[in-house]
């Protein structure tokens, strides 16, 4: 009976090891305006994206989802519909986007958008086993506008305050409707501004 009790522990504990390390890995290449995401349970894809814009940058660096919505809507850009959203640094997300015709350039507000159908199965990987993000690059013609306007606006203007207050005070509501402190790689689905 011992022999079976730790036979079945020893089971139990390799494979949340296992769990553990299952993590989808996603690359998103600014210079391209692809995005490859591999998953360690075998899927393998690559898929074009829509990026930053001129006067918009997408962040670039090593990330982890934050939070992840199946429908949220955008609170600063008009309640744009993103769905499938996978939050991972601010307000910036990578979600489906029905502006299909200009993927594979940049076209956004920072965010990455992604066709609809590839950002249901990204979102599914993604809950199933966690991520890793990266993004590289520089989106073609983006960055060195961008710079410039940061460089020359010297102030924040006052839809940019109000647009960063919004941005906090959702964050705010979705801590304070949480249950518990969410640890790295859980999810909790609650709508942003009580949308």
């Amino acid at each position: 009976m011992r022999f079976v009790l730790a036979l079945l522990t020893a089971a139990a504990v390799l494979g949340w090891q296992a769990a553990a390390r299952a993590t989808v890995r996603i690359h998103v290449d600014l210079s391209s305006q692809t995005l490859h995401a591999t998953s360690a349970k075998g899927g393998d894809y690559d898929w074009p994206v829509s990026t930053g814009r001129p006067g918009y940058r997408t962040p670039t660096g090593a990330y982890r989802p934050q939070r992840m919505y199946v429908m949220t809507h955008s609170s600063e850009y008009e309640n744009a519909p993103m769905p499938h959203a996978i939050f991972f640094t601010g307000g910036y997300a990578i979600h489906g986007s029905y502006e299909t015709s200009r993927l594979g350039q940049p076209a956004s507000h920072g965010c990455v958008r992604l066709a609809p159908a590839d950002a249901a199965i990204l979102y599914e990987m993604v809950k199933r086993e966690g991520a890793s993000i990266l993004i590289t690059g520089t989106a073609p013609g983006g960055d060195a506008i961008a710079t410039a306007r940061v460089r020359h606006s010297g102030r924040q203007t006052v839809a940019a305050r109000w647009r960063a207050h919004r941005r906090d005070r959702a964050a705010t509501y979705a801590r304070e409707i949480s249950p518990y402190e969410e640890p790295l790689g859980a999810w909790s689905y609650y709508p942003l501004d009580g949308q």
